[in-house]
């Protein structure tokens, strides 16, 4: 199982919490704004993130702000956006949430700051799921198959051979 921060101990008037992690940093973690979509929009300059995840793009964020099933999270280092990290919530079809996408300030890619954007996202969300989490990732995603690898989640399905689409499964249980 993969090392997890402290659950926050302090939430703030905006809704976000706050732990310290990362090189003695205060995390916080709170819901993606309309506001975040400028600074998000130059992330996606970056042609490996836009590759992974994009487009990002008007429908994207109406989408996203308008979404009752999931919720983009903003994690913050000491006030400054340093990943962003989308879940679908647990619900009837599902008992798990789902870690839709990771984005990492491509400046700060390759120092930990993912792992650790994770682990506070999951401490934060206090809503239930029987089955814990799960996350899918494209068969092509190396670096994402190695990074849910490394941070111990279980690979928990192969991609359907059938489906040009089809996704490897990533668990983490309860």
């Amino acid at each position: 199982m993969p090392s997890r921060l402290p659950r926050p101990s302090s939430t703030g008037t905006d809704g976000s919490t706050s732990t310290v992690g990362g090189e003695g940093a205060a995390l916080s973690v709170r819901a993606f704004a309309a506001a975040d979509y400028s600074w998000l929009r130059v992330w996606y300059e970056d042609p490996v993130l836009d590759e992974e995840l994009g487009p990002l793009d008007d429908e994207w964020l109406e989408y996203v702000l308008a979404d009752e099933t999931g919720e983009e999270l903003v994690v913050l280092s000491d006030g400054v956006p340093v990943a962003v990290v989308g879940i679908v919530w647990a619900n009837g079809e599902s008992t798990a949430h789902a870690v839709t996408d990771i984005a990492v300030d491509p400046a700060r890619r390759g120092t930990g700051l993912g792992r650790v954007a994770l682990d506070q996202v999951v401490a934060h969300v206090e809503r239930d799921a029987p089955d814990g989490w799960v996350a899918f990732v494209d068969r092509e995603n190396l670096a994402a198959f190695a990074f849910f690898s490394a941070l111990g989640w279980e690979h928990a399905a192969e991609p359907d051979p059938q489906d040009e689409d089809g996704m490897h499964t990533f668990a983490l249980r309860p």
